[in-house]
């Protein structure tokens, strides 16, 4: 349990910026610190080293997928994806129906010292050959039950980026590991209401606004909510807010347990030795260098339209790369050859 209530004021005289550098650098020193006491748990360092939290049959994205074939040669981005030191790892969140309700694609730049953090919302148009209605040409539903299909829609909506490894985590783990936590304080913008009776089980969201301690499930709901003006946009802004406070919080706490709760819950095909390397490479960096963005978008209707010169110009800042022009590019996009090989069931 969480013994004492942060101060209310001091947490909301904090900057943005200062913000994004200490939830970087918790995260930061938290996955170091988890590491470290993790390692005597098991037998032989080495193995440990070589270990990858959640199901050890789990895919792993380096032998299912050669990105850099992906990547048309003709493509402006393709020198900077293909010989720029970074590591792009996939985020995903995912409900009891296998949609993925949360995506971010996390680019640390190694050499330089950057973090891109990519939200895309999960109403994104994705094109899937074959499928029928359009609940099934939204991004969320590519996952089927393997990360590979969501690495694959996430890398063409993004002009073919390579992505190294990805992280699934489900909201009953979410549950979980909040719980082992003892909760997360957090302000709540709004009195989050919303009630989805054919839901399995039915959904009923009802959170008053204000700084209060979130257990597990009240946690998924605030993560799940989205009757905010701009939809999912808004729901991308909680989500961002949860994942600093969340982090920012876990040091100091019963972190064995928490440990052992996520290692439980959470699947990803990266190994600890990558996971400890990274980092420490990322400890101490400036709040300058780390950037938050979302998809740019072009429209929204039934789904939310990539506004593709907006993906381009973003990638363009993102690889620091000089300005191109999308009307003189060919279409590298979701629709037509690419996304129509499925892994999983």
């Amino acid at each position: 349990m969480i013994e004492e209530k942060p101060n209310k004021k001091e947490k909301k005289g904090k900057q943005k910026g200062s913000e994004k550098k200490m939830f970087v650098r918790t995260f930061a020193i938290a996955l170091v610190i988890v590491m470290v006491i993790a390692t005597p748990l098991f037998a032989r360092v080495g193995e440990v080293l070589e270990m990858t939290p959640g199901d050890p049959d789990g895919p792993v994205l380096g032998d299912t997928v050669n990105f850099a074939e992906l990547i048309p040669t003709d493509s402006p981005f393709f020198d900077a994806f293909v010989n720029t030191n970074r590591v792009n790892i996939l985020l995903l969140g995912v409900d009891k129906h296998n949609l993925t309700d949360l995506i971010m694609l996390a680019s640390f730049d190694i050499d330089n010292g950057f973090l891109d953090i990519i939200s895309i919302p999960r109403d994104t148009f994705y094109y899937r050959p074959g499928f029928v209605g359009d609940a099934h040409h939204k991004i969320n539903a590519a996952y089927n039950r393997n990360p590979v299909n969501s690495a694959l829609a996430v890398s063409q909506t993004l002009m073919n980026i390579p992505i190294n490894y990805y992280v699934s985590l489900s909201f009953q783990g979410v549950v979980n590991i909040i719980d082992s936590m003892g909760g997360v304080w957090i302000d709540v913008p709004i009195h989050m209401r919303y009630s989805d009776p054919f839901d399995t089980p039915p959904l009923h969201i009802n959170i008053p606004a204000g700084y209060q301690l979130l257990d597990g499930q009240t946690s998924v709901h605030f993560l799940r909510f989205r009757s905010f003006p701009d939809q999912d946009l808004g729901r991308i802004r909680s989500q961002q807010q949860f994942m600093q406070a969340a982090v920012r919080q876990s040091l100091g706490m019963d972190l064995p347990n928490i440990i052992r709760t996520a290692f439980e819950e959470i699947n990803s095909d990266i190994t600890i030795r990558e996971a400890l390397y990274l980092s420490t490479r990322m400890i101490g960096m400036s709040s300058e260098n780390i950037r938050t963005h979302t998809m740019p978008i072009a429209r929204v209707d039934t789904f939310v339209h990539p506004d593709r010169q907006g993906i381009i110009d973003l990638l363009t800042e993102i690889y620091s790369m000089e300005i191109v022009d999308y009307s003189e590019m060919k279409y590298y996009g979701t629709k037509g050859e690419m996304g129509s090989e499925t892994y999983g069931d």
